[in-house]
């Protein structure tokens, strides 16, 4: 399944690459394979291994990105034997970590992981509330960072001539405050869709704090503009009155 990948801006969408999903079931588990074809030659992908029942707990969750031939950057969590491992080249070597994180089995995720976990909070979240979670982010030491799931907006999304509606979340990474001084970390957004719309749009860095900021659509094509929250009919009738 492909999708359409942006550099977001508010002035002008530039079209960076192509994405393609895929996801099977194996031995009981969800397999997601998520590969990124840039412009530039460079190649990226996302592997997760998540089990669904009794309860989503994620496995297995990996990242890796090919300039060339070239091993860039590789980031590994093994939530089973809760490891984690990073790669990258630094000034022509490549450099490695390997730390040991702590894992809580349904509430520690990395990557889509995240995705599939708000479509299991989605009535939650659009009651009102906010929801902790645990996230293995990678700077590019690996690190356990807590993160606030919330509802936004109920959006319109304009993707190549077609305008779809999609709730809006935020995934709030909670960087304690002396820390916060030194690294900033943006926050992720994901529209999910009703369904069978398939793969939600999202909004966020690309694997690092410090990455661009990326937008990939569900939907191929060359148009996109940045979502916005949907005028309802109460609000129409609202604004009816003040301008009466």
């Amino acid at each position: 399944m492909p999708h359409t990948v942006f550099q977001p801006s508010s002035i002008k969408r530039k079209k960076t690459g192509r994405r393609r999903f895929l996801q099977w079931l194996e031995d009981g588990r969800l397999h997601i394979r998520i590969r990124y074809r840039y412009k530039t030659g460079e190649r990226i992908e996302e592997e997760a291994v998540l089990r669904q029942n009794p309860e989503l707990i994620q496995e297995h969750w990996s990242w890796h990105e090919i300039k060339g031939r070239q091993l860039e950057r590789e980031f590994t969590v093994d939530f089973k034997a809760q490891t984690a491992t990073a790669k990258k080249r630094e000034n022509g070597e490549l450099r490695n970590w390997s730390e040991k994180i702590e894992v809580q089995p349904g509430q520690t995720f990395a990557g889509f992981g995240f995705t599939l976990a708000l479509q299991n909070l989605r009535k939650r979240l659009l009651a009102g509330e906010r929801i902790e979670l645990q996230a293995i982010g990678f700077r590019p030491k690996p690190t356990v960072v807590s993160v606030e799931l919330s509802y936004g907006s109920n959006d319109e999304i304009e993707i190549s001539d077609r305008s779809l509606t999609g709730d809006h979340f935020i995934i709030h990474p909670k960087i304690p405050a002396i820390a916060s001084i030194f690294v900033k970390v943006p926050d992720t957004r994901i529209w999910l869709t009703k369904p069978p719309a398939g793969f939600p749009p999202l909004e966020g860095p690309q694997a690092e704090p410090g990455d661009p900021m990326i937008r990939v659509d569900l939907i191929p094509g060359a148009q996109s503009l940045p979502a916005k929250p949907r005028q309802t009919q109460d609000s129409t009738q609202k604004d009816r009155q003040v301008v009466k």
